[in-house]
């Protein structure tokens, strides 16, 4: 390589694509190093991280406990917000790409690094996730992709890379789909996924039951909330990392959250992901479900609009935008009074609600009974529905006339 670069910082996982980069660096830039790992829930996936990158040639590594600020400062802001990318994906791996890539950015400065680099194929969404987000915090920044350069072009590639350097990786030719997995979810693509007909195996799914072979009673969970952020769980109050952690135990066990979708990539294919987020499918429910009560209907107009570009905003890694902050601004103006609980019933895979209450709620029985009431005339619907209907009758008549 042509550019002069002494020192790397690397986003990495210990998976296959970062296993075989370390070396793949320091043979074409005879460079120095660095990895970097986020805590930002994998739980086991961490175990012996610290080895596996020394051994692969990295001269240090970072691990960081970044899981308190993942909740608080980027799940609750989309929890909040309402986003979820085309209806069905709760952006469990593309929320977590802004903060990993910003604490990479502080390690790079901290170390003087030449570089930063990462692991993202050419095809896919996370490398806009990653390199947005360097280019926010600094526009000048070297950003080494080694799947945009080098000769390896598929996964079969890198295993027989990883063989005949003697790089060991926990991906099999057999078994060659990836796997991405945070506090919010489990993420799989690729490999035997790649056939948009083919049924995922059940041996495969790691954090939720089959639906079928979930318990045959069904499960009541209470979620609190304070201004639109969950605080309890039947009425114990937990931290944020604590409350997602329970909630996909019990989700998980009652075979809540499993997605199976075919996705618009922001380069422009579809994708085929299979998806498990147990906690985070409990949460939205609740809080679409406390909102229902507590926002007017044009405000739910608008936000429902926002909600769709917030998603937007996540899935494309435009998260250290202008537009973000300003539309955060405007979600925690609706969020007020979305202080109360609601009620979710589980059932083998079925994430129903079950009751809301809220100390602001808009919902007043006085005002929606059949029962005679002294807020609302009835009569006066009568010029209501006279004006609302006033350019459909302008319009007939016109009609009729010619």
């Amino acid at each position: 390589m042509t550019e002069q670069i002494k020192k790397v910082v690397l986003a990495y996982s210990g998976g296959l694509d970062t296993s075989i980069i370390i070396h793949w660096l320091k043979k074409n830039y005879h460079c120095e190093v660095i990895a970097f790992a986020a805590n930002v829930g994998q739980n086991e996936e961490l175990s012996g991280l610290k080895q596996k990158a020394l051994k692969t040639g990295a001269s240090k590594i970072y691990i960081l406990d970044l899981r308190k600020e993942f909740v608080e400062e980027y799940l609750w802001p989309m929890l909040k917000a309402g986003a979820i990318y085309e209806d069905k994906y709760l952006l469990g791996t593309s929320i977590a790409r802004p903060l990993i890539a910003k604490a990479q950015m502080e390690i790079a400065k901290k170390e003087k690094a030449d570089a930063v680099a990462h692991g993202c194929t050419g095809k896919g969404n996370d490398q806009l996730r990653f390199e947005l987000t360097f280019k926010a915090i600094d526009p000048k920044v070297k950003i080494i992709a080694p799947w945009r350069i080098w000769d390896l072009k598929s996964r079969e590639d890198e295993i027989k890379y990883a063989n005949k350097h003697g790089i060991p990786v926990p991906v099999t030719k057999k078994k060659p789909y990836s796997s991405d997995r945070n506090l919010w979810h489990i993420s799989f693509e690729g490999g035997i996924l790649e056939d948009p007909w083919r049924e995922p195996t059940e041996d495969m799914f790691l954090l939720s039951v089959a639906p079928e072979k979930a318990p045959n009673k069904p499960t009541y969970v209470e979620i609190g909330f304070v201004k639109g952020i969950p605080v309890s769980i039947n009425g114990t109050k937990y931290d944020g990392v604590e409350l997602i952690e329970k909630l996909n135990k019990i989700g998980g066990a009652n075979g809540i959250g499993r997605v199976d979708i075919v996705e618009n990539r922001v380069v422009g294919m579809k994708s085929r992901g299979v998806y498990e987020t147990p906690g985070g499918t409990i949460l939205m429910t609740a809080h679409q479900a406390l909102e229902s009560i507590c926002l007017d209907r044009q405000t739910t107009v608008w936000k429902k609009m926002v909600s769709e570009k917030y998603a937007e905003l996540v899935y494309a890694g435009f998260w250290f935008t202008p537009l973000r902050e300003a539309l955060d601004a405007f979600i925690d103006k609706t969020q007020v009074n979305v202080t109360g609980k609601v009620r979710i019933k589980l059932y083998k895979g079925n994430c129903q609600v079950a009751g809301r209450q809220a100390e602001k709620s808009l919902y007043q029985p006085d005002l929606a009974t059949f029962e005679e009431d002294a807020v609302y005339d009835q009569k006066d619907a009568t010029g209501f529905i006279n004006l609302l209907g006033l350019p459909l009758k302008v319009q007939a008549l016109i009609n009729k006339k010619k």
